[in-house]
């Protein structure tokens, strides 16, 4: 009855995310690439204390097996977080609008920026284990942009960035300090091909400019999101 259950609320859920795809897609468009300056003016604030948010992803990493792999979080992901049995593991900081707050207190320089920035709505280490594949896949909805930041990330043979996001078909190796944001709701895949876990902080931020209707749908999105979260929360 329970694999059935879950069955069913993963076909609800795509069956949700392909509208919302839908919807967004004929009210506005972007490119993958979006200029930070224009979408998220206050990333500077992020990239210029990486080092310090660094060492406290690095003092979380120090005990992996307590931070939940993402389908723990999420079942519905489970095809792209256990696609290959190798780890992603999130430690989740904020989420649609919720602050975990035992999470929090553990990222004191991280917790602070976030604070000080209500735009950014979710918040997460992302920890990739050794030989990680995240296949191809997309994100739900154009209502939040995605900002990555390389925390730890190892080199390859080759000397470069040995970890690869590969977003609307090119490759971008983005290293320690690096940052980028982009549109997830573009075809997307990640490669860690190292034998060390790579780390990056991932950022949601609420989408800028968008039309009257598209923001107003947002705003309630975001709200239900944030609403599933307590709850899930409350019942844990």
């Amino acid at each position: 009855m329970w694999e059935l259950s879950l069955k069913i609320a993963n076909i609800f859920y795509e069956y949700s995310v392909d509208l919302l795809r839908t919807i967004y897609s004929h009210r506005f468009s972007d490119t993958a690439i979006l200029d930070s300056n224009k979408h998220f003016p206050y990333a500077s604030d992020f990239l210029n204390n990486w080092v310090q948010i660094r060492n406290e992803a690095l003092d979380i990493a120090r005990d992996l097996s307590i931070v939940p792999r993402f389908h723990e979080i999420m079942p519905q992901q489970a095809d792209i977080s256990d696609y290959d049995k190798r780890d992603w593991r999130m430690f989740i900081i904020k989420a649609y609008g919720v602050t975990i707050q035992e999470n929090s207190v553990r990222c004191p320089v991280l917790s602070k920026l976030i604070k000080a920035h209500p735009e950014v709505l979710s918040a997460s280490f992302s920890f990739l284990a050794p030989g990680k594949h995240i296949p191809i896949h997309r994100g739900p909805f154009r209502g939040i942009t995605r900002y990555y930041l390389g925390l730890s990330v190892p080199t390859g043979a080759d000397g470069l960035p040995g970890t690869t996001l590969t977003l609307d078909g090119k490759d971008y190796r983005l290293g320690n300090g690096d940052a980028l944001l982009w549109d997830d709701t573009f075809e997307h895949e990640v490669r860690n091909e190292t034998k060390e876990v790579r780390i990056a902080l991932l950022l949601d931020v609420k989408r800028k400019g968008m039309p009257l209707d598209m923001e107003i749908l947002s705003r309630a999105l975001i709200l239900i999101a944030g609403f599933a979260v307590k709850l899930k929360a409350h019942l844990s």
